[in-house]
């Protein structure tokens, strides 16, 4: 027998085997526990050893799920989306979508979610770690989610930067029914089909609707004085012609360094015949008859006629 006939598999999965593999590639129970006994080789769980030693890496723990579960099992929700490229939605545990039926023992820095839907319906084929797409991976960890906000606000992230699109997941959201919350990510994801990039900018879509004002134009291209390319967050154009202009912050444009940036956006945006309104995203969601009566107040009441 090759001794050595485990080291593709292993260098494909970050050094991880599981037993299972082992044995179907001819070596016993025996050879592995002499590797551990050894310590060349390190028990990551009762079902998968490591054929490096010290603590596993990120990798490691991506392939670690899927191998100890076994079965169909997926590295899913914000894990996956991190695999995916998604920024700034850090978990340190890595979460696994399993079938219901499985057992098996709990894992540190594993959460294993159960699922009676297909697994394989929900498989990145283009992955050699068992991943789960995109648009399942987004729009299941949004419907168990507790909070509906930070469930919308991961389908706005996952649109914005560009890992899928509205239609796909209006499309995915289909084929996922019944799911939970599913009437308010299908207003949301039209919200974001029409033009909305981000949570706050959908807020303004809702807004428009509710307090019946005209809805605004959204990522408009501008050069700001010094010749830069600009994206605004949202226009009206005023009878007069005047440009009103919607400024949404975030809570990462309090940091010092953000908040000086804005500053100097908002500088080079102004000039004749542009007024440049600034609110938090926070201002949207809470107290949003505020905004809409300073708005008013500054032209937009002109439009409402």
């Amino acid at each position: 027998m090759d001794r050595t006939a485990w080291e593709p598999l292993a260098r494909l999965q970050g050094g991880l085997l599981a037993r299972r593999q082992l044995n179907a590639l001819g070596f016993s129970r025996h050879y592995v526990r002499r590797q551990v006994e050894a310590r060349r080789w390190v028990e990551r769980t009762p079902s998968v050893v490591s054929t490096t030693t010290g603590h596993p890496h990120r990798d490691q723990l991506f392939w670690l799920g899927p191998l100890h579960a076994g079965g169909q099992a997926l590295v899913g929700g914000l894990s996956a989306l991190e695999r995916h490229g998604l920024r700034n939605w850090h978990r340190d545990n890595v979460t696994v979508l399993v079938d219901d039926e499985l057992a098996f023992d709990a894992v540190a820095g594993l959460e294993f979610f159960r699922t009676r839907r297909s697994l394989e319906a929900f498989r990145d084929p283009s992955s050699e770690l068992p991943l789960c797409r995109v648009e399942p991976a987004a729009l299941v960890f949004a419907a168990y989610e507790r909070s509906s906000r930070t469930a919308q606000g991961l389908l706005a992230a996952v649109v914005q930067q560009r890992l899928t699109d509205a239609d796909r997941l209006l499309g995915e959201l289909e084929r996922l029914r019944p799911l939970r919350r599913a009437r308010i990510f299908r207003t949301l994801l039209g919200d974001i089909a029409g033009g909305a990039g981000s949570l706050a900018e959908v807020d303004v879509a809702r807004i428009c609707r509710r307090f019946n004002l005209p809805s605004p134009l959204r990522q408009i291209r501008r050069r700001d004085a010094d010749g830069r390319l600009r994206f605004t967050d949202a226009e009206w154009v005023l009878p007069d012609g005047t440009v009103m202009v919607l400024e949404i912050d975030g809570a990462f444009h309090m940091d010092v360094a953000h908040w000086e940036d804005d500053l100097a956006r908002q500088r080079g945006l102004s000039g004749p015949g542009r007024i440049i309104v600034r609110c938090t995203a926070r201002e949207l969601r809470d107290r949003p008859h505020v905004v809409v009566r300073d708005l008013k107040a500054l032209g937009l009441s002109q439009l409402c006629a």
